[in-house]
């Protein structure tokens, strides 16, 4: 899967990981709804393409999922200052 990483010189090997590195910059900054996103931009970064078979649960396990995670966060990150906004679906 990676095997491509073998064939390339130092340089190309250091412009990967910048890359890479922006990918990850890009989606730990990412803050209010957009955490609740798929993000085929992240998942776009690796050399395979993205599977056209993922799958999504029902709605009262996604919801279920959304509310685990929210709990997370709070635990995780008890001080993050909330981003008290409606999503407006943009």
């Amino acid at each position: 899967m990676d095997d491509d990483l073998k064939t390339m010189d130092r340089e190309g090997l250091i412009a990967e990981v910048k890359r890479l590195r922006a990918g990850i910059r890009d989606h730990r900054d990412s803050s209010g709804h957009k955490l609740c996103w798929h993000h085929p931009q992240l998942w776009g970064l690796l050399p395979e393409p993205i599977p056209a078979n993922i799958t999504v649960p029902p709605w009262p396990k996604f919801f279920r999922g959304c509310v685990a995670y929210r709990e997370s966060l709070e635990r995780e990150l008890p001080g993050a200052p909330a981003h008290d906004s409606e999503y407006d679906g943009r």
